[in-house]
This record gives structure tokens, sequence and C-alpha cells, in this order.
């Protein structure tokens, strides 16, 4: 047996470019960012670091080219390049996400940005936020993050995710936030006619629909999914327990697909919501429906 020494070096461009091509292959939407990133995480750098690397040709230790291929090799089964990594970006934060917890995503970002507006612009010294069905706590840590005088309060009620959240939070340490093992319904009844704004990314994929892509269909739990017939059994839950929570004035902001605008406005409004508007996130598709507690 050959040893490590005596096998030919594998340089970073070579490295890559086999992985961009085992990934585009495999479906990947963008294989180069993909794979870049995967060896930034086997060699603890960046992105950056990598493309400076394949630039100046260094090559790969040959630890690092089997890890790498590794990770390409189960990234070609579409396992989440985040569960690879453990790491997903939202907003200023990096939080550790994996099996069990829905990975946030880019247009969520927009949702927590509508909270965060909201929220700043609350009369009172110190507004009160919740963020229910938290995940991996990526919203109520944007807001707790973002707007330090509030007081945020998160609320999970699937154990495998509310794992990653209690991480999430321990690694942040914002200590204006709180995070709770509950059930949405019935979360936070101390708080009663005091909130400022509620946010909540539910799950709104309707029971027969079938995700497109194999990271959401095969990995992302169901819980997070799917929301009954319509997808939106808990939105109509956020509608009830938002009239308990905020105080007159208040704001309520919720995520959902793109052509569920329209009915979330008419649940709010039957509920004695007002004002209720949907928006846009970056691509132009509807994404968020905001309201006022009366």
């Amino acid at each position: 047996m050959a040893s490590e020494a005596s096998v030919p070096p594998v340089s970073v461009a070579d490295a890559l470019r086999r992985a961009v091509e085992r990934l585009a292959a495999a479906g990947v939407t963008d294989p180069q960012v993909d794979a870049e990133l995967l060896l930034a995480h086997v060699t603890t750098g960046s992105r950056g670091a990598v493309q400076a690397a394949a630039f100046r040709g260094d090559a790969l230790a040959p630890a690092a080219v089997r890890e790498f291929d590794a990770l390409v090799a189960r990234r070609e089964t579409r396992e989440p390049l985040q569960h690879l990594t453990g790491r997903a970006p939202f907003r200023h934060l990096e939080l550790r996400v994996g099996p069990g917890v829905f990975v946030p995503r880019p247009e969520t970002e927009m949702v927590a940005q509508l909270g965060i507006d909201a929220l700043r612009a609350a009369a009172s010294p110190s507004p009160v936020a919740v963020d229910l069905g938290t995940g991996s706590g990526a919203i109520a840590l944007a807001l707790a993050t973002e707007v330090p005088h509030a007081q945020v309060h998160a609320a999970e009620n699937s154990v495998e995710a509310f794992v990653w959240a209690e991480e999430n939070f321990r690694e942040v340490a914002a200590a204006n936030a709180r995070l709770a093992f509950i059930d949405l319904e019935r979360a936070f009844p101390d708080l009663d006619g005091t909130v400022s704004v509620l946010v909540s990314n539910p799950p709104y994929v309707p029971d027969a629909a079938i995700p497109r892509d194999p990271e959401v269909r095969l990995f992302d739990p169901p819980a997070a999914l799917y929301g009954g017939e319509d997808g939106l059994d808990v939105v109509r839950v956020l509608s009830r327990v938002g009239r308990r929570l905020l105080h007159p004035g208040g704001t309520i902001v919720i995520e959902h697909g793109e052509w569920q605008g329209e009915a979330i406005r008419g649940i709010l409004t039957a509920d004695g919501w007002r004002a209720a508007a949907t928006h846009p996130d970056l691509t132009m598709r509807d994404r968020a429906t905001t309201a006022l507690r009366a």
C-alpha cells in the first residue's frame, strides 16, 4: 500500500473542479458555491480563502481530500449543505442546524426585518416580541440582537428543534431573549395583552403538496413544513393566539407561500385584525402578511 507521502498531491483547483462536476450532475442548484463552502468547512477557513488557494495553485493534504470527497458524496444525495457544515447564515448570525430542525432560508430574513421594523417603531422603551415556532431560533435571535432594548420570547414545541434552538440561544447569549418549550396555543399566558410584535414562520405547505427540492422533501422535518389541507391550520392558531398576546395596535407578522396572502388576509380580517397587508420578498414573491391588533 502506498504511503500518504507517495500519493500525488491534489490541487485545490482540481478538487473543486471535480466536486463542481459531481454536484452539477446531481442537480445541486449552485454547485460552485457549495463546493467552495464544503472545502472551506474542511480546511476551517473561509470561502474567500479557498478561492485564493485555488488561484495560487495550493495543494490539499490527503486527509483533507478524503474528508472533502466524503462530504461531496453526501451532498450528491442532496443532503442539505447546512447539515454538512452544521451552520446556516441568517442576517448577521451563524446558527447551528442539523437533522430535526428547519434550516432558515434567506427569504425569511425579510420576515424578520418586518418584525424588527415594527419592534423599533413601538412606543414602549422596552417593547415585547414573541416568535412562535422558533425552530433554530433564527427570527427570535435576530430580533433580540438587532433591537437590544426589546424583550424577546421564543416558543417551540418540537423536541428535536428545541435542542438546536437551545444551542443557538446559548451561543448567541442575548440577555434579552427567552426560550420556552411549550405548545404554541398556550404560549406565554404571562404576556397576555403586553406584546408589541408577534412573528412566526409556521408550517404552511398543504398536506397534499410535495416540495420540489429534495433538500426540503427528504430532510426538513414534516412538522415544520405541512400545515393541514390548505396549509393554513397553524396560521389560524396564530391569529387566535395573537389576539390574546398583543396589545391594541400591536403587529402580527406571518410568513407564508406566495399564493397564500389573500387567504391569510381573509383569516386575519375575519378574526378582527385590521390593516392586513401582504409583502413581497426580494424575488418579488409574496412572502409575509402583517396586520394590526384592533
